[in-house]
């Protein structure tokens, strides 16, 4: 086995993977936000809402292309660095993502042009009606990407089949309402919206460091904090969710999260610091909140979360009966399309749960039936992530949920009750935050794609197997080609990203001027006291 091989096609995939992921989030964010802004402007016809919407719907444009153009070369990269993956379980994986380009990509692109240029050609509600929908796709694309992925967490809704060496889909209503999918797709949209609402809040800061479009930095300040503060606290309950369907599908992902190196007395702690040891096997100097890993895990103070060292001997065990239905599947292989015995049949179907357990001894030796102990017991092990970088990224992500809270709620408490009064190091913080939102939500995916490590769909294919068979030169180069082009996309998005804030909201400025000078002079007529 090439493990050079995999190991680069596993960076080129991360890469262009957490690339991509720099522009999902705001879109998802700033579609809901402009969304809510046009619906602002349609209920109280105040032209600076027009123009708030317009100004936000051309960055969120900006990143929406770039996304789009990062989202295709992904997709390409599952045929050309993963044809085993792709023909292994791609009835299952490409089911969701054909619908996602059929009915949520095409609706969004369909009404994206519509959204920027159709202003003039429908009415108010009409166009309101295309804003809408061009959110409502955003958020489905990333439903049904997230459906995908979540079947490859846990795959549910499939079956083996001896005769075509392939995943099968049994049942599409189990893969659509997947837990680990549905958690991982309401906390992936909440992060996108935290992520929006801090661009929103850290932009519109800037403008009022800089004394320029106030009108237009207050209001769009009080939307980014009324949503934002919804949005963070979303984030953390629904993490909470994730931990708790993780107990169920991926026991080695939330003890590795965890540094829990053995099954600890019910209820479990949580681990708040420490430093793990992945050769020891021990974490040092840990500091533990009693019984709050029990509650978030399993919701009881009476049911145990398995430990590393316990679930290393139960993949033992499974690789042992995975054994058996290798056998068994070899044997039917042999057959070559002859009726298959009833007894090697039920032998088959007794263990074919572990049959992908069996496979992780491919890294070792070519017929997993030959392999000896010492190379089942380096399999067992291999189901072991690395913990020290899952055990930070998740804490540090954490920490930054719950600063995104912290300031969403000061931003929209001075919005809310301090007359949209923002002291000037809050601003200067509120600007300094914009890049957190990003860096959580690519700690967010890191710790959900590494965590399941050595598995590229949990349980049932091993990395190591999925790779196609590439040369190291051919990933070398395109390895290289992608950082390169892809740097430059970055250079041109940040390019535009800055020319247009620094640009600021330069449609409908007439307009919106001179609305905001007859309401202030109608607000000085009320306000102004009779002569005497």
């Amino acid at each position: 086995m090439e493990l050079d091989l995999v190991e680069l096609s596993r960076l080129q995939f991360a890469m262009t993977a957490m690339y991509h992921f720099l522009f999902v989030p705001l879109t998802l964010g700033l579609s809901i936000i402009v969304a809510i802004m046009e619906t602002v402007y349609v209920m109280t016809n105040r032209p600076i809402w027009r123009q708030m919407t317009k100004f936000w719907a051309t960055l969120f444009g900006i990143n929406f292309v770039l996304g789009v153009a990062t989202g295709i070369t992904m997709e390409f990269q599952f045929g050309m660095n993963w044809s085993y993956y792709s023909h292994y379980v791609g009835d299952i994986f490409g089911a969701p993502l054909a619908v996602e380009g059929l009915m949520a990509f095409f609706l969004e692109a369909t009404f994206v042009g519509l959204m920027f240029f159709g202003w003039d050609k429908l009415s108010n509600i009409g166009h309101l009606i295309v804003t809408w929908l061009v959110a409502i796709g955003s958020n489905f694309s990333a439903l049904w990407i997230l459906i995908a992925n979540g079947w490859m967490q846990n795959p549910v809704g499939a079956e083996f089949n001896p005769l075509s060496m392939r995943m099968e889909m049994t049942s599409f209503f189990d893969v659509v309402f997947n837990e680990v999918a549905q958690a991982k797709f309401v906390h992936t949209v909440s992060a996108g919206y935290v992520t929006a609402s801090v661009f929103v809040l850290g932009v519109s800061a800037w403008y009022l460091l800089k004394g320029r479009h106030l009108e237009l930095a207050r209001r769009s300040i009080a939307v980014a904090a009324s949503f934002g503060l919804m949005a963070a606290i979303s984030v953390v309950i629904l993490g909470d969710e994730s931990g708790y369907s993780a107990t169920h599908s991926q026991k080695m992902k939330l003890a590795a999260i965890e540094g829990m190196w053995h099954t600890e007395v019910a209820p479990a702690s949580f681990t708040v610091f420490g430093f793990p040891d992945d050769l020891a096997r021990e974490t040092h100097y840990a500091v533990h909140i009693p019984a709050v890993m029990g509650l978030i895990g399993t919701r009881s103070l009476t049911k145990e979360i398995p430990g590393i060292a316990e679930l290393v001997e139960n993949a033992e065990a499974r690789i042992r009966t995975g054994l058996i239905s290798y056998d068994a599947l070899m044997k039917i292989q042999a057959l070559k399309g002859a009726p298959i015995p009833e007894d090697l049949q039920a032998q088959f179907e007794a263990h074919s749960a572990d049959l992908g357990f069996a496979f992780l001894l491919k890294r070792y030796v070519d017929d997993p039936r030959e392999a000896t102990e010492h190379q089942i017991a380096l399999a067992s092990n291999d189901t072991v992530p690395t913990v020290w970088p899952l055990f930070w990224a998740f804490r540090i992500m954490v920490a930054l949920g719950f600063g995104f809270i912290g300031t969403m709620l000061y931003f929209f408490y001075r919005a809310s009750f301090r007359k949209m009064e923002f002291p000037r190091p809050a601003l200067r913080l509120a600007v300094i935050m914009i890049p957190a939102p990003w860096i959580a939500a690519e700690l967010g995916w890191f710790v959900a794609e590494f965590g399941r490590q050595p598995w590229t769909v949990d349980g049932i294919l091993p990395t190591a197997l999925s790779a196609s068979h590439l040369s190291i030169a051919d990933l070398l180069i395109t390895l290289a080609g992608f950082v390169t082009f892809y740097s430059v996309l970055f250079v041109i998005e940040m390019s535009l990203m800055v020319k247009y804030i620094r640009k600021g909201p330069y449609m409908d400025v007439d307009e919106t001027d001179a609305w905001t000078a007859a309401h202030t002079a109608r607000l000085s007529a009320d306000n102004a006291t009779p002569a005497e």
